[in-house]
C-alpha cells in the first residue's frame, strides 16, 4: 500500500518520515515518492495493508546502484492491540530504463540478486 495512504496517525507518519530521512542520509540526491502505485483496478489487487511502499528516484542513473529508481516495500506484522505495527522485513528492487536490475530482501538470505547488482560498497548503503 502506498506509504502516503498509511499515514493515518502521528506514529505512522513519524515512522514514514524516519524511513525517508534514513534513506536520504545515504542518498541525499533522491526524491521520495510516497505514492508509487497508480490508483486503478489493476494495481488494487496487489494492495497490502500490512506494507508501506516507497519509490526513491535518482536525478539520473546512479551507477553505483545500477538503477534510476529504487522501490522499497516495508513489510509489517499485523497490528497488535495497541494499534502498533512492527517491521517484519524490507524488500528493495533497483530499476532503470531496461526494467528491474536487482532485488534484495531482509526476509530470507539477505542477498542481492539480479542482472546488474549494486557495487559492493553501495550494497551496504542500500
Amino acid at each position: 500500500m502506498n506509504a502516503a495512504q498509511q499515514a493515518n496517525s502521528i506514529e505512522m507518519t513519524s515512522k514514514i518520515a524516519a524511513i525517508v530521512n534514513l534513506f536520504r542520509s545515504y542518498f541525499p540526491d533522491v526524491s521520495a515518492d510516497l505514492k508509487p502505485w497508480i490508483d486503478n483496478e489493476e494495481t488494487k489487487e496487489f494492495d497490502d495493508p500490512n506494507a508501506l511502499d516507497f519509490a526513491f528516484h535518482f536525478p539520473g542513473r546512479n551507477f553505483n546502484c545500477h538503477s534510476n529508481s529504487i522501490l522499497m516495500q516495508v513489510r509489517l506484522c499485523d497490528r497488535d492491540k495497541s494499534g502498533r505495527s512492527n517491521i517484519l522485513g524490507i524488500e528493495l528492487s533497483g530499476h532503470d530504463y531496461r526494467g528491474q536490475q536487482w532485488r534484495f530482501s531482509t526476509i530470507g538470505k539477505w542477498e542481492f540478486w539480479g542482472v546488474g547488482l549494486p557495487l559492493p560498497g553501495e550494497q551496504e548503503n542500500v
